[in-house]
């Protein structure tokens, strides 16, 4: 009897680790993950977090986004499965969405609030950690190829504004007239946000400038003053769009994460979001996992996300999932933040958490093939 006992744990220490537990249906059934005895290439990438609900999107915008987050995906693991590095691999999928317009990125860059398309990127190797990232540039048509030409070709980390085009000219990186990046749709987008706060500006004007008609300090007065002093992090901001990113392991057991946007929409004063940032938008060590984040990068920044979800997995031997949800789920939401995650851990099991109605992803799952997804189902 105690060898049947001690058989049953030896046993338990070797399957739990490697299993979880997902709820389906109302009943717990067992799920396989990968292991040390069944690692896998593994790859997945987002194009950005935020209000996306069922219906808002027609049938043929829906199929738009669903065929270049295929496409993109695809690519990636081709990469891979022809034996290209896990940081190949992340560079060609982030460059098709960089050249799509569908997303906040490259081509479909959303505007600051003087009418400018200003672009930020990193992308980081969990092999050696080291990192690269661009941030503030106009001319780059691709700055996930600039951020691993600074990480590769450089002494730097990040680079920004004219001195990283002046880099990429050196390094023979496409620029283009910061005409490529206008699209009437983030150009719209921007006209309306402009004209939402001149119509809030002249309410708030006309009732400051009302005299005899209230005492001064009602709580009429009292609410717009209020409105215009709050904390600034107290309020999601308009006009927000997604990121994009991609995270892979390749055939060697490297993971590699990058991320690229365009920033959001209004944005001001050469306000730099937590896409370039190492630790916060992406991060990659081979001893834990790689992260890709989209979401309001403020916060994202504040708590570091994407290092916060590796040091969950490295100092509590958290499962990737596990890890990436309380950092999204707990962590950010609890400060105010939203946003999401995707994320790889070193054996190919993949984690995706986000706290905003939907995020647009894809992902190859355990048997090779294309998984794409919108909607918080």
């Amino acid at each position: 009897m105690k060898k049947q006992i001690a058989v049953f744990l030896v046993l338990l220490v070797y399957i739990v680790p490697l299993t979880g537990f997902a709820q389906k249906g109302g009943f717990v059934e067992m799920k396989q993950l990968q292991g040390p005895q069944n690692p896998r290439l593994g790859f997945i990438i987002h194009g950005g977090a935020g209000v996306i609900r069922k219906g808002s999107l027609s049938p043929e915008r829906e199929k738009e986004y669903r065929d270049k987050l295929q496409e993109a995906v695809l690519a990636g693991y081709k990469a891979l499965q022809a034996g290209k590095s896990s940081l190949d691999a992340v560079e060609i999928a982030i460059k098709i969405l960089e050249d799509s317009p569908l997303f906040n990125a490259g081509k479909g860059a959303v505007f600051t609030n003087d009418g400018k398309n200003e672009l930020d990127a990193s992308i980081m190797d969990g092999k050696t950690q080291a990192a690269g990232a661009v941030a503030g540039v106009h001319r780059v048509k691709n700055p996930i190829t600039l951020a691993r030409a600074i990480m590769e070709r450089s002494e730097h980390v990040m680079m920004i504004g004219e001195g990283a085009e002046k880099f990429a000219t050196e390094q023979k990186i496409e620029l283009v007239d910061p005409k490529y990046f206008w699209t009437q749709p983030r150009w719209d987008a921007l006209q309306r946000i402009l004209k939402q706060e001149k119509e809030k500006n002249e309410k708030v004007k006309e009732a400051e400038g009302e005299k005899g008609q209230s005492e001064k300090g009602t709580p009429d007065h009292q609410s717009i003053r209020n409105s215009q002093t709050r904390d600034p992090h107290s309020e999601k901001p308009e006009g927000r769009f997604g990121t994009v990113g991609a995270v892979a392991l390749d055939k060697d057991g490297n993971l590699a994460a990058g991320t690229s946007t365009g920033g959001m929409t209004n944005k001001k004063f050469g306000r730099v979001g937590d896409a370039p940032i190492i630790g916060a938008g992406t991060y990659a060590n081979n001893n834990s996992c790689a992260v890709s984040a989209t979401g309001w990068g403020e916060y994202f920044i504040r708590l570091s996300v994407a290092r916060d979800i590796a040091s969950l997995m490295e100092y509590r031997a958290l499962p990737i999932q596990q890890a990436a949800d309380l950092v999204i789920k707990q962590k950010l939401q609890n400060l105010g933040g939203d946003g999401g995650v995707i994320a790889m851990d070193k054996f190919g099991n993949i984690g995706v958490s986000f706290n905003s109605e939907g995020m647009y992803r894809a992902y190859i799952n355990a048997d090779g093939k294309p998984v794409v997804e919108i909607y918080n189902d």
